[in-house]
């Protein structure tokens, strides 16, 4: 770029001289053809060097790119997190899974179980769950914290209010399977949707180990 600058720079000054001394005048037909090949030289020359510049930009980043090529790190370009697999559980049903007694623990068992395999339980109780379990009323929140989970995934229904309807209508509402060793057969008509295969999870306990069908 240095020589089309040089070319520039004299062409403008003897095109100057030119038009300034009279005894010059006709070097103006000499310089002006000059200056304006020697500007557009130097125009030339300054849109290489920018593309230069930019391509080397340009390979500098896609080096650092294959440098660094792996996984991208949270939160860059990565999709959104699937939506949770709820399930809902029968709690008053699954209580009586070992030995037909009611235990906390067999419900335990089975939310810490949904959550190994990467579900999100929920848990609906009869409005006597606490009375079977301890022997007194016991609300979302103090069986929540029996099963360690928070209290909008606990439901202890009101009293005189079956559980199976609310279990069915949440487990529509969520697009949730149902977790119990009831058949829902008196529910059948107006949920169909229990009848498909899969759709109830039966389990119990076996070797004091709970087990789920969850084919």
């Amino acid at each position: 770029m240095f020589v089309p600058f040089l070319l520039c720079l004299g062409s403008a000054i003897g095109l100057a001289a030119a038009l300034y001394l009279p005894d010059l005048a006709d070097l103006a037909m000499l310089f002006g053809p000059m200056l304006l090949a020697a500007a557009w030289l130097l125009l030339r020359a300054v849109r290489g060097q920018s593309t230069d510049r930019r391509l080397r930009a340009e390979q500098a980043i896609k080096g650092q790119i294959d440098t660094h090529s792996g996984p991208p790190r949270r939160g860059l370009f990565t999709r959104k997190q699937a939506p949770p697999q709820y399930v809902v559980v029968d709690g008053s049903n699954v209580m009586h899974w070992k030995d037909n007694l009611p235990q906390i623990e067999v419900v335990r068992a089975v939310v810490d179980k949904l959550v190994a395999a990467g579900f999100a339980p929920g848990v609906v109780f009869d409005a006597n769950a606490g009375y079977k379990l301890m022997g007194k009323y016991r609300h979302d929140h103090a069986l929540g914290k029996l099963l360690g989970l928070p209290r909008d995934r606990v439901m202890v229904v009101d009293k005189g209010t079956p559980a199976d309807p609310v279990i069915l209508a949440s487990a529509r509402a969520l697009g949730a399977r149902i977790v119990s060793n009831d058949r829902f057969r008196d529910w059948k008509e107006t949920h169909p949707e229990v009848a498909l295969p899969g759709h109830v999870i039966a389990g119990g306990v076996r070797d004091g180990q709970v087990w789920l069908d969850m084919a």
